[in-house]
């Protein structure tokens, strides 16, 4: 099974390449790469998912010839959701299950937004959630060339609401660590009302950032997660003959 995995607001592939030795070979892990990092960084950011989630899913389609799941933390939750709804839609290859991390469907009404703050704030708040660095923070002429990235992300993640679309059917299983400061547990619950599926949720210790790194218990979760989901393919297979 291939596994899409999208990274939080400033982050990419890096985040999960560590995943694709540990995961192998029960799944294919396919990290997504967004405009405006990495090799792509001459690329302008997108800065509202309306306009994401359309070229997006143009890009991924031709590689959905075999099953496979998404995985997305922090502002990619979000992102992993709405790719998990449009292919969804009729006549599309859903995914077998929606992993999401570190946030909920939907942002509380009267959330603080930091992405339009002075870049003294913004770079504040950044390094509140541990999401980089500190030798990069210390670093002005990569920070100046990584901060129009950065806003637009967190743009796109505080702006963001659900796109019109249906229910999700497949199983949604949210991720969750201890002491994030940005989501509770009682609002990652809301995840269960995306899908007419079944729904879990896991909780590991950290921050924000908790899945950084070589994370047995997070991979294990992972692995575990992807073998339910094939074998409740199965089953529904089977019950469908």
């Amino acid at each position: 099974m291939q596994i899409f995995c999208f990274a939080h607001a400033g982050g990419g592939p890096a985040l999960f390449r560590p995943w694709r030795d540990r995961l192998a070979p029960e799944a294919m892990v396919r990290p997504v790469l967004l405009p405006g990092r990495e090799s792509r960084l001459s690329e302008p950011p997108f800065r509202r998912m309306a306009d994401l989630i359309g070229p997006l899913c143009e890009a991924l389609e031709p590689q959905l010839a075999q099953e496979y799941a998404l995985f997305g933390h922090s502002m990619g939750a979000a992102v992993a959701y709405e790719v998990a709804r449009r292919f969804s839609e009729a006549g599309r290859p859903g995914p077998a299950c929606l992993l999401v991390s570190g946030r909920a469907p939907r942002l509380m009404a009267g959330r603080r937004q930091v992405h339009d703050l002075p870049d003294e704030e913004f770079l504040a708040e950044v390094k509140r959630l541990n999401g980089m660095p500190p030798e990069v923070l210390d670093e002005p002429e990569l920070i100046s060339m990584l901060l129009p990235v950065l806003r637009a992300d967190y743009q796109l993640a505080e702006t963001y609401r659900p796109l019109p679309g249906r229910q999700l059917r497949c199983p949604v299983t949210a991720y969750l660590s201890t002491s994030d400061p940005e989501v509770s547990e009682q609002e990652m619950l809301r995840w269960k009302q995306v899908t007419t599926g079944e729904f879990a949720m896991r909780i590991f210790r950290g921050d924000h950032f908790y899945l950084k790194g070589d994370r047995p218990d997070v991979l294990n979760a992972v692995r575990e997660d992807l073998s339910l989901a094939r074998a409740s393919r199965g089953r529904d297979s089977m019950a469908g003959r």
